[in-house]
């Protein structure tokens, strides 16, 4: 059934069919009475759907549980590897995780959110629950804010109008007017800092990548532990080693 709200033509079905695909991947799978009670559809409804999409190959089943194909692993394979970003920021992000030993990163904003494209861990990175390809809140995290902060103001008032700001954690910003108070302070700087604001204990300094066009391109970011993130260390060093990165990767950029 196609749902027209103006000039707005959506198709309810497909809808529910990618909202099903993404409860069994927060889930880690699921069972029909899961889908069907989280849903809030029938179970008949959502039997069809399960079924139907265990028959075109995106869905196993075992035991009764559902649970996502590894035809994913193909798509997300592909939409990845088509990014310039990927290929050009992945050996990056393995030098800084080797040079600091830290969890090092490189995330790009689609659809207003931060998709992390490419991740490597040091020698004593910490491990968090992020994952390649996660989308994650930009106003949380260092290379979102980093993002966020050289984005055009509209741009950044609808991603908080369509997402919001929520909450991770006790310091997370909240609020638009402190946020775009920080994003001033970043352009000033030059870098982003994550305050635990994402994780608790966890710590990271964000820099943004311009593009030729003026326009941003992606950010790299490195997190770890408060213990290890404080001093010169998360001050100065850091800082100087991401904003070298990022320039080297503007000049690629500009002379691909």
């Amino acid at each position: 059934m196609i749902n027209e709200r103006g000039s707005d033509r959506t198709i309810q079905s497909l809808k529910t069919g990618f909202k099903i695909i993404e409860l069994l991947r927060d889930q880690d799978g699921g069972y029909l009475t899961d889908v069907s009670t989280q849903l809030d559809i029938p179970k008949s409804t959502a039997y069809q759907y399960l079924d139907t999409l265990e028959e075109i190959g995106y869905l196993v089943k075992e035991d009764s549980k559902y649970e996502l194909s590894l035809n994913f692993v193909s798509l997300g394979e592909y939409a990845r590897t088509r990014k310039e970003a990927y290929t050009l920021a992945k050996p990056m992000v393995q030098q800084l995780a080797d040079k600091t030993g830290e969890r090092a990163q490189f995330l790009i904003e689609e659809h207003g959110r931060g998709i992390y494209l490419y991740t490597d861990q040091g020698s004593q990175g910490v491990q968090t629950d992020r994952w390649i390809g996660e989308q994650r809140y930009l106003h949380s995290s260092a290379g979102g804010k980093a993002i966020l902060a050289y984005s055009e103001t509209r741009r950044v008032k609808k991603i908080i109008d369509q997402i919001g700001l929520p909450a991770e954690t006790q310091n997370t910003i909240t609020e638009s007017e402190k946020l775009f108070r920080e994003l001033e302070e970043i352009t000033e700087r030059g870098y982003s800092i994550n305050n635990e604001e994402s994780i608790d204990g966890l710590r990271g300094i964000g820099v943004p990548v311009i593009g030729p066009d003026d326009m941003i391109f992606g950010a790299f970011s490195i997190s770890g532990p408060i213990q290890r993130f404080s001093g010169d260390w998360f001050q100065e060093e850091l800082p100087d080693l991401l904003l070298g990165t990022a320039n080297e990767l503007e000049l690629r950029l500009k002379y691909l």
